[in-house]
This record gives C-alpha cells, structure tokens and sequence, in this order.
C-alpha cells in the first residue's frame, strides 16, 4: 500500500506553511459576521491531521473565545481557525478541531468539491 502525500498550503507570503493529511471532501462556507468579511471556505480536521511547518508572524482574533482566526501578519491571508466540536448545536466539551481556510493550499481544485452553508450569522 503506497502512502498518500500530504497536501500542502500556505499563506499568499509564504510565512505561514501547513499540511493536512487528506484533502478535504467538503468545505464550509460561513455566514457569520467574521466569515462573511473574510470570506475563507473552512475545510476541518482534528488537530493531529494538520502540520505546521511555518508559523512565523501570526496574529490572532479570538472576539468570539474558544474560537480563534488566525492570519498571517505579514500578507494579512486569514489561515485557519481553533474552533471547539459542535453537535446538536452545542459545543462538546473538551474536543477541537482545525479549520483551514482551503482557499490556501496548493494545487487543489475547490471547484470538485461539495459547498457547505453554515448560517453562522443565526446559530450564534
């Protein structure tokens, strides 16, 4: 069996590198006050499905703590976010994951996968 490469992705500088160790099947698309300024479409992943190679001048916006969005300080690319689990409409205690803004990675067709609405403006 042949191990699948990563996919890779970065912000517009370079300063901010990532791999998740699949491509996403869907990715999400946000209405919520943030997201709808920003415009990223989040594919998620548990924590250790994604590697950071390159984290240098991150900045952070945690306006609506436990969830963090974090960019590149440098070219101002919005990267990925900490978000805690949600089912059933409430946040499952204890559990995280990554969503990365998968209009970052590198030679990935968005157009071949499914669009998800989340009316983030209502839920929250």
């Amino acid at each position: 069996m042949s191990e699948i490469a990563p996919l890779k992705g970065s912000c517009h500088c370079g300063a901010t590198r990532f791999e998740v160790t699949a491509p996403p099947k869907e990715v999400t698309r946000c209405n919520c006050t943030f997201c709808a300024k920003r415009g990223p479409l989040w594919s998620y992943y548990d924590p250790e499905q994604v590697k950071f190679t390159s984290r240098e001048q991150v900045g952070t916006y945690d306006r609506n703590a436990p969830v963090a969005h974090h960019h590149c300080q440098v070219c101002g690319c919005g990267t990925w976010t900490d978000t805690p689990v949600w089912e059933n409409n409430a946040v499952v205690p204890g559990r995280f994951k990554v969503g990365i803004n998968a209009r970052l990675f590198d030679d990935f067709n968005l157009d071949a996968v499914r669009v998800v609405f989340l009316d983030g403006r209502n839920l929250w």
